[in-house]
């Protein structure tokens, strides 16, 4: 009976609780408003234990829980540096002497930087592809738009996500009367983009991303793609949490 009672009594007590492993991000693209955002957004989450930006030249990173990696120091691969990495692509702006000295990353260039990040021990990827709306059939914004991407799949990621935000197009006056006409005919189609498919504010996307990168270890293994639709509905609800929970389940 004793024997019994031992049992019974250690069938209801509470597993032992397991300290939680450290885990660390790495951002390839901190400059423009959408990485800056993510970087915010990473920091404000505190779901991090460090947060640390690629940079090309040496900077001061005087926010708290904020480090530096160098491309030499990416290239030269140490291993289980950190586990999550997210690579942003965002459109240039005027910088400043600090978003000067962060790696921009180029989409062409994926591929290599998404080999450097697996070698490093990076298992968890997020890379947020901003497009210009009306330009991205509908079957590529939610599955992989280039051979680029599926190039990055193919390297065992353990979890990886593409989330295509929508921007608006670059306001530039082109040189010929020719192309002039057809920005104006362009122009005019963005008038006809459906709500849902609309640039969305560079906080409200990274705010969706960083939600994405804190629950991704809990969930399945594999590729997910984020199509602006859902992009738009994280920049509309105020339940972000729930939101990110519920499409990654």
């Amino acid at each position: 009976m004793r024997l019994v009672h031992d049992a019974l009594r250690a069938g209801q007590a509470a597993p032992p609780r397991t300290p939680a492993r450290a885990r660390r991000v790495l951002v390839a693209g901190g400059a423009g408003a959408l990485g800056a955002a993510v970087l915010e957004s990473l920091l404000a989450s505190r779901g991090f234990d460090e947060v640390a930006v690629l940079v090309t030249q040496p900077i001061n990173a005087a926010l708290r829980g904020l480090a530096t990696v160098s491309k030499a120091q990416l290239e030269d691969g140490a291993v289980n540096a950190e586990d999550t990495a997210l690579v942003v692509f965002d459109r240039e702006r005027h910088a400043n002497g600090r978003e000067a000295a962060f790696l921009r990353p180029q989409p062409q260039a994926l591929p290599l930087l998404a080999a450097a990040l697996y070698r490093r021990g990076v298992r968890d990827l997020i890379v947020v592809m901003p497009h210009a709306t009306a330009t991205l059939p509908d079957a590529l914004k939610r599955g992989l738009a280039t051979l680029d991407e599926q190039a990055v799949a193919a390297l065992g990621f353990d979890h990886l996500v593409f989330v295509r935000s929508a921007q608006p197009p670059a306001a530039l006056r082109a040189a010929s009367a020719l192309q002039r006409v057809a920005d104006w005919v362009l122009s005019q189609l963005q008038l006809m983009i459906p709500q849902r498919e609309r640039p969305v504010r560079a906080q409200k996307v990274a705010q969706f991303v960083v939600q994405v990168a804190l629950r991704l270890p809990a969930t399945a293994h594999g590729t997910r793609v984020a199509p602006p639709e859902l992009v738009w509905e994280a920049g509309q609800t105020k339940d972000l949490e729930g939101l990110a929970a519920g499409w990654l389940a």
